[in-house]
């Protein structure tokens, strides 16, 4: 929710940006159900920050960095002789079948590409696989990579016996039917031809495909050229020295596998991951081995930083359902809810985008609205409070950044009458009540322990269940709506826009919806 404050004369912003968070399984359950007057619980927002010189703030989405190792040096790093010793102990004494280490290197492969190359935007996926065991990987990753969505096809130059290959359900390609130049057919190229085994040089017909390979980097298009993606090292490569020549593969990701390889250090892509949650304690003792820890039940973890992001070069090119006038409800409370219910049901993250202006912008939840307006609640002698006190015209924005679709509601602001304050205050868990009274909001602390022991002592002067009342300075907002405007992102900028305003039409009032240019 982005709330604004506005002036006659000049405009000062008090903003708040939001969208649907983590809503309850009912909530979504009964989101078609939803009707005027049932609050929205769990609808989150970003209330902004100081206006900066050039009067615009620009949110950018960027890839977390939690599942990441910062320190790469604290990673074991495998010479070819310890990547083939570890094999053969995981293959024999740990118990595992060779069968069962591949899917599980595939699978592991597939996931660390998803992690970055989302189907949406790198569909067309060429997988060339060599005959040994990492070309094995590459065909299981690239099966894994239809269930994802994607559209893989793969290069399997020298055919084997492989029962794998029977129950392939992906197209294959001869080694002579691949096109001389790859920049224009595929997003993604999975690099799957030699592994950790591989020594010597590269012979017909891998060494003509590993020059395809690197031929991609050396066009100078403006186009987007696919992206390679080397499973556990990159092919032609030396394991331990790497590229010495300089002139071998480039590739833009490195799923290492079971542990880095000693040429992974020379690796300069931007994207470095560790896949193959699979090495026993009993292993990575024996063979003294310093492996991350994997983050929840992923199958793979970033090893290093991520990229910075470009945000000159992030474009979006919205492709969505028009939004016409007929299409548009009379009211524009029901509009609200055609707008609300299918981003409900997608469980739509919040993100910031969009040149904003901004005065200050905060976290937000909206806690309900009907037609008398939009609710949240907050401290009263916070410094919102104190902006809203002083200009009482705002406006509120619903954003969600994957539909390309938002909601501005511009009107008065007021406080909810004491009756309700106090409903809703009596419904929050009682934690969340006495949070609300240890906190006196935006002031300064000198530490956190003070909050804990104010929390303390509230918890035992309310520990019998007795009711805890409302603080004076905590209590509810609502806007009420003057102007709605709808927006709907279109290709090349041409996006639709629909604004009710209110006007007086035959003695009554009555909502107008006008188009805006884009």
């Amino acid at each position: 929710m982005l709330l604004r404050n506005m002036k006659s004369k000049s405009m000062q912003c008090l903003l708040t940006k939001s969208s649907l968070l983590s809503m309850p399984m009912a909530a979504l359950n009964r989101c078609d159900d939803q009707i005027l007057g049932r609050p929205l619980s769990h609808i989150g927002g970003l209330v902004g920050t100081r206006l900066n010189s050039s009067g615009f703030v620009t949110g950018v989405r960027a890839m977390s960095s939690d599942k990441a190792v910062r320190d790469p040096e604290s990673v074991s790093y495998l010479s070819q002789r310890e990547a083939r010793e570890i094999d053969e102990t995981l293959i024999g004494p740990s118990g595992f079948g060779a069968d069962q280490l591949m899917e599980l290197a595939g699978l592991s492969v597939a996931t660390s590409i998803a992690e970055v190359y989302k189907p949406s935007e790198f569909n067309r996926v060429l997988a060339i696989c060599g005959p040994g065991n990492t070309g094995s990987e590459g065909l299981i990753a690239a099966r894994h990579m239809l269930h994802f969505g994607y559209k893989p096809v793969v290069c399997y130059p020298i055919r084997t016996a492989k029962a794998l290959l029977e129950s392939l359900p992906i197209p294959f390609l001869p080694a002579e039917d691949l096109p001389l130049d790859l920049s224009k057919s595929y997003d993604i190229v999975v690099d799957a031809i030699f592994g950790s085994s591989f020594h010597g040089s590269p012979r017909t017909p891998f060494n003509s495909l590993i020059q395809r390979l690197v031929a991609l980097r050396n066009l100078n298009q403006k186009e987007k050229l696919p992206v390679i993606v080397s499973v556990d090292i990159p092919s032609g490569w030396h394991v331990e020295d790497g590229d010495p020549s300089g002139k071998g593969i480039e590739p833009d990701m490195l799923v290492s596998l079971t542990a880095p390889k000693m040429c992974a250090k020379k690796f300069s892509g931007r994207h470095h991951f560790l896949g193959g949650r699979f090495i026993p304690p009993s292993v990575a003792k024996n063979f003294k081995l310093r492996l991350p820890t994997y983050p929840g039940t992923s199958l793979c973890i970033r090893i290093g930083k991520p990229p910075q992001v470009d945000i000159s070069a992030l474009r979006e090119n919205y492709i969505a359902p028009e939004f016409s006038e007929e299409q548009a409800d009379v009211d524009p409370f029901t509009q609200v809810l055609l707008y609300v219910n299918p981003s409900c049901l997608a469980k739509l993250p919040v993100v910031s985008d969009g040149e904003l202006l901004l005065y200050s912008v905060r976290m937000m939840m909206l806690k309900g609205f009907d037609k008398n307006g939009f609710v949240w609640y907050t401290n009263y002698e916070s410094p919102k409070a104190r902006e809203i006190s002083e200009n009482s015209r705002g406006a509120i924005v619903f954003y969600w950044g994957a539909l390309f679709r938002q909601i501005i509601v511009e009107g008065l602001v007021e406080k909810v009458a004491d009756e309700e304050s106090d409903r809703y205050f009596q419904s929050r868990p009682r934690g969340s009540q006495i949070g609300a009274i240890v906190s006196k909001q935006s002031t300064v602390v000198s530490g956190r322990e003070i909050l804990h022991q104010q929390q303390e002592k509230l918890e035992a002067q309310f520990s019998e269940g007795s009711l805890i009342p409302r603080p004076k300075y905590w209590g509810g907002y609502r806007l009420k709506p003057e102007l709605f405007e709808f927006w709907q992102g279109q290709p090349s900028n041409l996006h639709d826009r629909l604004r009710y305003t209110l006007e007086d039409i035959d003695g009554k009032r009555a909502w107008k919806i006008e188009r805006l240019a884009p």
